[in-house]
């Protein structure tokens, strides 16, 4: 499957949000900034259409998908019974690669994508190495033994950061107790926009 490779700082300024979770003081100070040659000159006031692909967008960024992963998540939640908006942020948050990261295996969204992609997550004791896994209720997620001694994950697990209601961690295993709900977490795009999106 597809995957952004270009200049990351770019996707952030592009929307004039910090989607990528980086703290870097250039990209701080460029925020503001859109990219390219024009960037400096004034926006255009968007149309409602120009507001929902503008949501749809960051969403894409922040997990990093592509359109037609996207795309088809959003359907298939759209199937469902329930609340479309908690289902679709479900469906995001319980993937691999977004659960590596929220347990704190790893510092980006892009570095737990990595870590998954290179065979060093287990999944109740077996080597998943599909960023789009979907995790279910009480999966256990865990780092490889190779990787628990990496000297860049020990310095990020010594970091520890205070668990999400939803997930359960002791040192390097992480569990998934509940699905994720809107409440637990805060996320910097409309969820109604991108489905308005999809239901044109």
């Amino acid at each position: 499957m597809g995957r952004y490779t270009g200049p990351k700082h770019r996707l952030a300024r592009k929307e004039g949000v910090n989607l990528l979770d980086k703290t870097s003081q250039s990209l701080m100070r460029r925020l503001n900034i859109p990219p390219g040659i024009h960037g400096k000159k004034r926006k255009r006031r968007l149309s409602e259409f120009g507001l929902q692909l503008r949501e749809k967008q960051k969403a894409k960024t922040v997990y990093g998908l592509m359109e037609k992963q996207f795309k088809r998540l959003v359907h298939n939640v759209r199937r469902q019974k329930g609340d479309t908006k908690e289902l679709i942020l479900s469906a995001l948050e319980t993937r691999l690669d977004s659960l590596v990261y929220r347990l704190g295996f790893a510092k980006t969204r892009f570095m737990a994508r990595q870590l998954v992609t290179h065979g060093h997550i287990l999944v109740n004791g077996k080597r998943v190495s599909i960023p789009s896994y979907q995790v279910k209720v009480d999966d256990v997620l865990s780092l490889s033994p190779k990787m628990q001694n990496n000297p860049k994950i020990v310095e990020i697990l010594a970091n520890e950061a205070e668990s999400l209601p939803f997930l359960e961690k002791k040192g390097t295993v992480g569990k998934l107790v509940r699905y994720p709900q809107s409440s637990d977490l805060q996320v910097p795009f409309d969820m109604q926009l991108i489905i308005e999106y999809y239901s044109r």
